[in-house]
């Protein structure tokens, strides 16, 4: 291996958080080139660097690696924090899948219409107090762990926490009827290299905003494609 980890895409979220916050739960710098331009991502393509032509795009170990969830599940197995066996590994996908799901209907909120936010909001907040929150509170509550799987910090709370932190941006008092998660939400907020990456100043990104929006639009001529999120 030689050199930090570096990162391609956008300066904001996406689907690259995710993979921004595992590397930081596992003490890991990175570096990062924000594509800002057409030419710079038309590029990556002609190099043969993006295998499947999407972003996010990982240079580590020699690698050059795309598809968020291979990368995660790269980084996770790399750092220790994927289980301690076939059956840990198991549940920490189903647990990660479930929170992605939940996450991925709020990345594809900014690029919506007005009328169609205020739809996916109230499905977002549905979706998590309905389908997604109550399975992890059953889960804490039922093996009265730290953790979610092993009692062993694995990517399973790492990307819980992240979409925990993601739906409270839009509603504050989703937590209010889980306490296990209230609990979890602590707990994992102060491990030290989470803590240093919820400290201002670090490498995840804020809410995204109109600039993220219109560069993210222009740089993968999406105008025409408002379904589609990075």
């Amino acid at each position: 291996m030689s050199g930090k980890p570096k990162l391609y895409y956008f300066d904001g979220r996406g689907k690259m958080e995710s993979i921004r916050w595992l590397l930081a739960a596992a003490g890991v710098e990175f570096e990062e080139e924000f594509l800002e331009t057409r030419e710079q991502y038309e590029k990556l393509l002609q190099d043969g660097f993006l295998l499947f032509q999407q972003v996010p795009l990982v240079e580590m170990d020699g690698m050059k690696m795309v598809q968020t969830r291979a990368i995660l599940s790269y980084i996770a197995a790399k750092h220790n924090l994927y289980g301690k066996d076939l059956k840990e590994r198991a549940l920490i996908d189903m647990y990660a899948e479930g929170t992605t799901d939940l996450m991925v209907l709020i990345m594809m909120y900014p690029f919506l219409t007005p009328e169609d936010k205020e739809k996916q909001l109230a499905t977002i907040i549905k979706k998590a107090t309905q389908r997604y929150f109550p399975v992890y509170e059953k889960v804490l509550k039922g093996h009265g762990e730290d953790f979610l799987v092993g009692n062993q910090f694995s990517w399973a709370d790492v990307q819980l926490l992240e979409a925990i932190l993601m739906v409270e941006e839009k509603s504050s008092s989703v937590l209010a009827d889980f306490p296990h998660l209230q609990a979890f939400k602590e707990r994992i907020s102060n491990i030290p290299t989470i803590k240093n990456f919820l400290e201002p100043g670090s490498q995840r990104k804020p809410v995204p905003d109109e600039r993220y929006v219109e560069t993210v639009r222009r740089v993968l001529q999406m105008y025409h494609n408002m379904s589609a999120s990075p």
